[in-house]
């Protein structure tokens, strides 16, 4: 609000009580002298507005001069603007506002050392993600290299963990990559079949575990996004499939080409959701009734899915019925032509603003 008009509504009742004042002194110079009460009258209201608007101009820049510095302490709470601030207030706005600042430094050495907490914490789980990656790797070479000297039982079973334990340092990774401030994303067009392929092919130990028959539909469909996010999209909702896999269990993978979407649905035969829970599976934690697969989950997988899509512009919905499997939809708006583009964070938005 304009600190003139913030003024005139602050001190209206000091018009009002003025007015009435002028009001009692014209009616006693009325009984005093009749003669002079027409001559004075429209003196005294004059000198009165008069006096009004200057009381009033002063209170207005003194309001501007608060705000003013208000606005820059709140910017930068600083001794400086402190001392400026309260030497603009009076002596009861002075208590208060020392008191509002003693609380607001110690919120502000709070939050710093909370940001300097959570920035140790983010640069500990990628440090760590990435000296697990030494032992992951030596065990995949083991099992590349050794396998006719190892037991089939046994290299089925050490490269399932392997995978498993690749799959979780991933979604460590990405969860941390979701949190950062700064993102790295590469929109281009992509063979959606190729891109299946490879998420089917990383995550094929863990489908052999479990003996899932996987039906790949999936032709010469592009989608325009960034790899390396639709990937793990891709991962985290195959992963689900396989944790929660019944007997004889099912994967299809189809797509529908739309004049303005493509649209990927992935699909299998498991427990499925119950509608009541359907609406939730997205949500950070989640995992629904405590039932044996579901007390190893962590309710990430889909979450994290969920917060990659929002970010690739990309929509991502679940249909289920209890007992009828469990599928995942993926939802690509059609762009335009365009050559490979690098940048922060690009949407298939604003890259059809480019044309």
């Amino acid at each position: 609000m304009n600190p003139l008009c913030s003024a005139f509504i602050k001190n209206l009742p000091w018009l009002l009580f003025l007015l009435l004042v002028d009001a009692f002194a014209a009616l006693l110079l009325w009984l005093a002298d009749v003669q002079a009460f027409k001559t004075l009258l429209g003196i005294i209201l004059l000198f009165s507005i008069l006096l009004f608007t200057a009381a009033l101009l002063f209170a207005a820049v003194r309001e501007g001069k608060k705000e003013k510095f208000f606005l820059a302490f709140l910017a930068q709470p600083d001794r400086m603007r402190k001392e400026q601030l309260l030497d603009a207030v009076t002596f009861q706005e002075r208590q208060q506002l020392e008191k509002m600042m003693a609380l607001l430094q110690t919120q502000q050495m709070q939050l710093s050392q909370m940001k300097d907490d959570l920035h140790d914490y983010e640069e500990y789980v990628e440090g760590w993600a990435h000296e697990i990656k030494a032992p992951l790797s030596l065990l995949t070479m083991l099992l590349d290299n050794r396998q006719d000297e190892l037991p089939p039982e046994l290299y089925r079973k050490l490269n399932y963990v392997r995978s498993q334990l690749q799959e979780d340092v991933t979604q460590m990774l990405y969860y941390a990559r979701l949190k950062s401030s700064t993102k790295d994303y590469r929109f281009q067009h992509l063979r959606l079949g190729d891109l299946v392929e490879e998420v089917l092919e990383d995550s094929l130990p863990l489908l052999e575990e479990k003996e899932f028959q996987v039906q790949n539909s999936l032709l010469d469909q592009q989608v325009f996004t960034d790899s390396r996010g639709l990937r793990f999209i891709l991962g985290q909702i195959i992963s689900n499939s396989i944790k929660y896999a019944d007997n004889e269990p099912e994967l299809h993978i189809y797509a529908q080409c739309r004049e303005t979407e493509t649209v990927l649905r992935i699909r299998d035969n498991g427990p499925g959701v119950k509608q009541c829970d359907l609406p939730y599976i997205f949500q950070k934690g989640f995992t629904g009734d405590s039932t044996d697969s579901q007390k190893k989950a962590t309710g990430m997988g889909l979450y994290l899915a969920k917060k990659m899509a929002d970010h690739l512009n990309l929509k991502i919905e679940a249909h289920s019925t209890q007992g009828e499997g469990f599928e995942a939809i993926l939802t690509f708006p059609v762009v335009s032509s365009l050559p490979m583009v690098t940048t922060n964070k690009l949407t298939p938005e604003s890259a059809s603003v480019l044309f």
